[in-house]
């Protein structure tokens, strides 16, 4: 690939207290360039297993799905411990996907805790798996499906402008905790 994925859409989850059970807001900030060009939104189950395919509607319904090069993911996980299926949102979409995190995640913990805390944590924990390595670029750390780790260091050299974070997954971030909380809060 020679240029940037400019078309681009970001996932993030809106904040949830520790007791809610059931259903949690969703965001996706559709850019074009450096342009907000809409906003989508859906809800995930708490800890269940349809942020994958809540994705994938909300994407294939939009009438943006056309124009998007890229889908990028605040995290492998929405909800707490809903684990998106990297491989069937790369195939079902045709589209590059882009998981971007602050830090690096502590894999031991978090397979304990699927394994012995989190319903169907086995099957979440495969999916983790299959998901590829978390590999350092630009001061964050990326799994990536469908695009090499130069396209994925060229995307966030080109979107993130304001933070280490790109543009897509701060504006979803900003958006979900202020619809959410009434006014956003904390940097994603």
């Amino acid at each position: 690939m020679t240029k940037s994925l400019s078309h681009v859409i970001g996932f993030d989850d809106a904040p949830f207290p520790r007791t809610h059970k059931g259903d949690v807001l969703l965001v996706g900030a559709v850019y074009a360039g450096l342009r907000l060009d809409a906003v989508l939104s859906g809800k995930v189950r708490r800890d269940g297993a349809n942020a994958t395919q809540a994705i994938i509607k909300l994407i294939s319904g939009s009438r943006f799905a056309g124009h998007l090069q890229l889908v990028m993911l605040q995290g492998i996980a929405f909800a707490g411990f809903n684990v998106v299926d990297l491989p069937l949102l790369h195939e079902a979409l045709g589209l590059p996907v882009l998981v971007v995190m602050r830090r690096r995640p502590d894999m031991q913990t978090i397979r304990q805790t699927l394994l012995n805390h989190v319903p169907g944590g086995q099957r979440k924990w495969r999916l983790i798996e299959r998901a590829g390595p978390v590999e350092p670029v630009r001061q964050v750390f990326v799994q990536r499906i469908g695009l090499t780790l130069a396209d994925a260091d060229r995307t966030l050299r080109f979107l993130a402008v304001n933070s280490h974070i790109p543009e897509p997954l701060r504006t979803a971030h900003l958006i979900a905790g202020g619809i959410t909380l009434g006014e956003s809060r904390h940097r994603p």
